[in-house]
């Protein structure tokens, strides 16, 4: 069985950045999807497709279009009230990996303690969380 995997809405955005600063992530982010997502199960939810429907990109129909085969978590009356929703749909759904290039808030080693903590008072798991960077095979590293 495939780990799961659920991809919040920078992974499907910088695949389509052309922005020189994020040039590096965009090729990671377009190497993993080609090479390894393949290996994962994928999903996105509802709250994913609608940052990447309302959000300001150049490319969106080619985003929405990547993303359009991906499974979408169902909706769920636990989650409506909260705030950092990609997260919580990962814990809540018991999803292996949350893959992001959001550094500040999610992919940061000084938050993972503290989600732990309080995943584990809720009674919920914690994913992995994860750039794309990190789940490539060792054969498929960069």
């Amino acid at each position: 069985m495939k780990e799961k995997v659920y991809l919040d809405s920078t992974v499907p955005s910088y695949y389509f950045d052309e922005r020189e600063a994020l040039k590096t992530f965009t090729e990671i982010t377009r190497k993993w999807w080609s090479e390894m997502s393949s290996y994962y199960d994928l999903y996105i939810s509802d709250a994913v497709l609608q940052e990447l429907t309302n959000g300001n990109y150049p490319r969106k129909a080619e985003i929405i279009h990547l993303v359009s085969r991906i499974p979408l978590l169902p909706p769920t009356s636990a989650l409506e009230q909260v705030v950092e929703f990609y997260l919580a749909y990962a814990s809540y759904f018991d999803i292996q990996y949350l893959v992001t290039w959001n550094c500040n808030h999610l992919a940061n080693a000084n938050k993972r303690k503290h989600i732990r903590v309080i995943n584990a008072r809720l009674g919920l798991s914690t994913p992995e969380i994860v750039t794309p960077l990190e789940l490539f095979k060792e054969e498929n590293n960069l």
